[in-house]
């Protein structure tokens, strides 16, 4: 065997053997590799230091091929000829005695071992069956038993083919398989180790590794074809295993036997049946040490070495039959001594086929000859040819000259191995690789220097078929093996030839192909410059100047395959076919698993520092948590990294800022990207409850993505958080508990890590959407106090909790809760708040607006230029605003720590403006209450009241049907009593407001003034006014809160939607109109 030489360059360019493994790097792109031309990918890296990790090991392979058919006791024999190396005729086998001692040494069977071993009548004559056939005291000719460290053994024909019940059987019989497995355990040493079987009717593969070997053994896949009757059954066919040796080599092993017999439409269907294995036959996907397995499955050609053995079935092509046993049994009588049985049966044979080759010659003779010589022709054929045969002693064995036409006349006509090459061209395997239409794709075989296996009369050394059919002899079983070398040669070949093939039509298409004459062209077309220069093209060219035994394999490591023997076993008899085995030597690079490891993991944090390096890095930096320093319910938990707003109320603004920071040693792109979501939250960038800006640049929560942001090293861009929650149906769902403010942020750098920024607040729950029913349940300290409490707690400590939310069963206003007030408190503070703030208002304007005779600008009160004022939103001009936003908030907050609500609201702001505050808080109050001040039940009611009068002829009054409206309300007395302090506060608005004369109608007076300020304070009450001067506020007034106040069931069209409204103002403009004075 050659010695390791360096490895060809074009190696590096070997894939890896997980290369089709998911998780795999990439290919990389031609920019890639222009743009970084130093980078390499882990399996890369790994592979380089395959010097750390790779030791070489050499392994002998012995492949052998036996069609048994299906004669009992067969497996006796196995022992002998396939692990013992025994049973070889060494004259008709071409090996001689020195070449084993020149292949290994002293240690072979020497000539005397040899000659001392039973004689061929004396093993003919003990022959039976299911006896062993192996002759007596041989020592063994071929390397066996703890030599050989992978044992692959194809059978075929182990049950009876032609038995339709064996060919259409659904399952396989475990007991033939068992019955050469116990065979093969008896033979081999101890510590083999079967690693791989498949049996497919009557082909069985068996595949045995010694101990040594087994642990490298890997992804053993083994499958069947059938290509029998109708394509598909499998009296023929092929079984096949594959196996990975070191975790380098991928190798395959083929036992398939082929479609029999002589004819032509045989052939066609030999070769369509090899095709449809290799079509047909997939492994599983292979599997690494660390578990990482390939996408999908190889097949054949995917291996590194493979080896297809078995009854291929090929025969002789275009020679007669007879002329073929006649000529090889003037070789094989040479083993007989004339007294024995199969000697006298070899003459009878010869004696035939030299009848038969005579009446050929007659009959060719008859055709060319004329007159008196052809009679005596065939005379002196035969005189000649029976000379030849009764003279055994004789060294002139010369066979007759009628069937010597292919020898040539300096070959020495009685060598066997003269004779077979002879017969070799007409192989028909041999044959069918030269035209390319089966096996062509770079399989080869070992020389062929043994008698054909097929066909002998079982029991006989080297009687071919004496039966009546007398089948002609042939090399019907056979070992073929391929290398990945080989089949990219024949590949690159192929292709060299298609680009000849187009560049002579590329030149007859130009005419250039008949411009060889002229000679004026030819020396214009050459160039000297250019002369011999190749073009480029993806050349095989990974084995240039290499010992052709070398093979690189798909992972790109070296192994190295040698043929020793190649040989038939022709004194094995309990067959009529000659089983065959090969050698071979295998050095192959064996991975050592532990360091491979080892450097994977070097390799691994080298590559990671090196990409780090290279790709973009940002920090995110949390700036602030607390809006002061003297603020403690913004305190993070000790277990929050991200940003935490602290207590989030309603209409409340808190800000958080982050820097994001350049910290790379390269240039970084960097945006917010959509984040995954929850069912019951927004998709975007942001949850909805956040406002985001970057680098002052507003982006909206819903988009997929912020504008990109690119940053130099060391410089920051800079983010700003606010969360500020109006949405109704998002405070709703906090307050249940049906959302929290606990949510993500994906910051995404091209090309870097992503960063994912936890956001947090706590939610501070308020009595907006809350019914009357459990409103009246919150007692003193309103319903802050209550929030964070377990039943039995004493108080609240959870503040810091990193829950935006308790749980359903710890809501503050929970329905097992006693009533602790007849109405809400809540709504009570509202309207008496609103009511005061509007007489104070009044007073105000009237003090600070005398009367000048005009009825323009700002003189004119606002409750003259809206008569729904205070509640006109009209009148709100800066509700907008931040400032009025944040006081709002201020507000409800007062309201739900049961606070005074004047004193929450900034000093600053003018009294208007907080009157304005408080009738829009009490509006939202009103509007989210889910069941109304009147419920939808009692406005059943009232409709069908109010339908009942417009019935009747008689019309009641309008006390009466405020008095009939009034014992609905007073079924629910906490609704009623709600519904009496909005009426209230109503009509105080009005009396205040209808008090005050235009001003160009009254001069205003001192005593005017002195009136209302007497009225403030509580010195005496406000005149009844007229139901003119007031009509126009209850109206207003009426449409404004009837929407607010009352609930109704959707039903009907848009007709009847405006009749419910219009009876809706209808019942509150009752209780805001006075009556005509008496």
């Amino acid at each position: 065997m050659a010695g390791t030489r360096p490895r060809p360059a074009s190696t590096s360019t070997a894939s890896s053997l997980m290369q089709d493994v998911p998780g795999a790097f990439p290919a990389r792109n031609s920019s890639d590799e222009n743009a970084q031309s130093d980078f390499i990918s882990l399996s890369q890296a790994i592979h380089a230091r395959r010097a750390e990790y790779v030791r070489p090991k050499h392994v002998r392979i012995k492949v052998g091929s036996w069609n048994v058919a299906a004669y009992k006791g067969a497996e006796k024999d196995i022992g002998g000829w396939f692990v013992q190396g025994k049973g070889v005729t060494e004259a008709s086998a071409g090996l001689k005695v020195t070449d084993q001692v020149q292949s290994h040494g002293s240690g072979m069977p020497s000539q005397t071992g040899l000659d001392e071993r039973e004689d061929v009548a004396a093993q003919e004559a003990r022959y039976a069956k299911k006896k062993e056939t192996i002759p007596k005291d041989d020592p063994g000719s071929l390397p066996g038993d703890g030599d050989i460290g992978l044992y692959v053994l194809s059978l075929q024909e182990v049950v009876d083919i032609n038995s339709f019940t064996e060919a259409l059987r659904p399952y396989t019989d475990p007991h033939v398989a068992n019955k050469w497995k116990d065979a093969m355990a008896a033979a081999l040493p101890g510590d083999y180790i079967l690693v791989a079987e498949q049996q497919l009717i009557g082909m069985l593969l068996l595949v045995y590794a010694s101990a040594d070997i087994a642990k490298d053994v890997r992804s053993v896949s083994t499958t069947s074809v059938g290509t029998g009757i109708a394509g598909y059954m499998g009296n023929k066919g092929a079984v096949t295993a594959r196996i990975v040796l070191g975790d380098t080599t991928r190798m395959v092993f083929v036992n398939s036997h082929l479609s029999a017999g002589a004819d032509k439409a045989s052939l066609e269907r030999r070769n369509w049946d090899a095709s449809q294995v290799i079509a047909r036959t997939r492994f599983e996907p292979i599997v690494d040490p660390s578990g990482a397995k390939q996408s999908e499955g190889e097949q054949i050609g995917d291996e590194d070495i493979a080896f297809w053995c078995g009854d291929l079935n090929y025969r002789l092509e275009g020679i007669p039959a007879d002329d073929v046993r006649r000529l090889l049994m003037l070789h094989t009588r040479n083993e007989y001594d004339l007294s024995q049985r199969s000697a006298r049966k070899v003459e009878k044979e010869l004696q035939s086929a030299t009848e038969s080759v005579r009446r050929r010659v007659e009959d060719r003779l008859s055709v060319h000859s004329t007159g008196s010589s052809a009679p005596s022709s065939p005379a002196r054929s035969t005189h000649e040819i029976r000379s030849s045969t009764d003279s055994r002693a004789s060294t002139d064995t010369t066979p007759p000259t009628t069937i010597m036409d292919d020898i040539a006349a300096s070959d020495d006509p009685t060598s066997l191995q003269t004779t077979l090459l002879s017969l070799l061209p007409h192989d028909e395997l041999q044959q069918q690789m030269k035209l390319r239409t089966a096996f062509h794709d770079g399989w080869r075989e070992g020389p062929i220097k043994f008698l054909p296996t097929y066909k002998y009369d079982a029991g006989s050394v080297g009687v071919f078929d004496s039966s009546e059919k007398k089948r002609a002899p042939s090399w019907c079983d056979r070992i073929l093996y391929r290398t990945r070398r080989d089949r990219l040669a024949y590949e690159s070949k192929i292709k060299e030839e298609a680009d000849a093939k187009r560049k002579d039509e590329e030149m007859r298409a130009s005419g250039l192909d008949n411009a060889g004459n002229d000679e004026e062209i030819l020396y214009d077309l050459y160039d000297p410059e250019t002369d011999g220069a190749a073009e480029e093209y993806n050349e095989y060219d990974e084995y240039d100047d290499a010992n052709e035994n070398v093979v690189v394999t798909k992972e790109g490591f070296e192994d190295e395959i040698e043929l020793e023997y190649y040989i038939a076993h022709q004194r094995v008899l309990s067959s009529d076919h000659k089983p065959l085995d090969a050698v071979f030597k295998l050095k192959y690079d064996c991975v050592i698993p532990d360091l491979k490891a080892k450097v994977h993991d070097e390799v691994a944090k080298e590559l990671d520092k090196a990409e780090n390096e290279s790709r973009p890095a940002v920090t995110v930096v949390v700036d602030r948590h607390r809006d002061s320093a003297t603020e403690e319910s913004d305190a993070d938990p000790a277990t929050f990294s991200g940003v935490y707003f602290g207590d989030v109320r309603y209409a409340h603004a808190r800000h958080r800022t982050l820097t994001i920071a350049n910290t790379g040693r390269v240039s970084a792109t960097f945006s917010f990207m959509e984040r995954p979501h929850a069912a019951n939250s927004n998709s975007g960038l942001a949850p909805k409850w956040i406002n985001l800006t970057l680098n002052d640049q507003y982006s909206a929560s819903s988009s997929s993505a912020s504008q990109s942001i690119t940053l130099e090293p060391g410089e920051t861009a800079g983010v700003e958080l606010e969360v500020r929650i109006f949405d109704m149906h998002t405070m709703h769902d906090l307050n249940e508990g049906l959302q929290e403010l606990d949510d993500i942020l994906v910051l995404r750098v091209e090309g870097g890590r992503d960063h994912f920024i936890p956001v947090r607040g706590k939610w501070l729950e308020n009595t907006l959407g809350r019914s009357i029913n459990r409103l009246v349940k919150i007692p003193e300290g309103g319903i802050r106090k209550l929030q964070g409490q377990k039943p039995g707690g004493k108080s609240r400590h959870s503040r810091l909790s990193t829950s935006s939310s308790g749980s359903a069963s710890e809501r503050p206003v929970s329905p097992s809760m006693e009533q602790v007030s007849s109405a809400p408190r809540e709504l009570w503070k509202l309207t008496a708040a609103v009511e005061d703030l509007s007489a104070r208002v009044v007073a105000e304007w009237e003090m600070t607006h005398p009367s000048d005779g005009t009825d323009a600008g700002e003189s004119v009160a606002p409750w003259r230029r809206h008569p729904g004022w205070p509640f006109d939103e009209r009148c709100w001009v800066e509700r907008g605003t931040t400032q009025s936003q944040d006081a709002l908030g201020d507000a409800l907050n007062a309201l739900d720590c049961d606070e005074p609500l004047e004193a929450s609201i900034p000093a600053a702001m003018p009294k208007i403006q907080r009157l304005y505050l408080l009738a829009d808080l009490l509006l939202i109050f009103l509007k989210e209450m889910p069941d109304g001040t009147i419920t939808s039940e009692q406005w059943d009611e009232i409709d069908a009241l109010l339908t009942a009068i417009e019935k009747n002829k008689t019309k009641p009054s309008l006390e009466e049907q405020k008095t009939a409206v009034q014992e609905i309300l007073a079924k629910q007395p906490s609704h009623n009593i709600s519904f009496i302090f909005i009426t209230s506060m109503l009509e105080r608005i009005m009396q205040e407001t209808a008090s005050t004369k235009k001003h160009d109608e009254v001069p205003s007076s001192p005593g005017k003034k002195a009136g209302t300020l007497r009225r403030l304070a509580g010195l005496g009450k406000l005149p009844a006014v007229a139901p003119s001067e007031n009509e126009g506020s209850a109206h207003a007034f009426a449409q404004l809160f009837a929407s607010a106040a009352i609930r109704s069931k959707v039903v009907g069209g848009e007709k009847v939607r405006v009749v419910q409204e219009r009876r809706k103002v209808e019942v509150m403009t009752l209780f805001l109109k006075k009556a005509e004075p008496g």
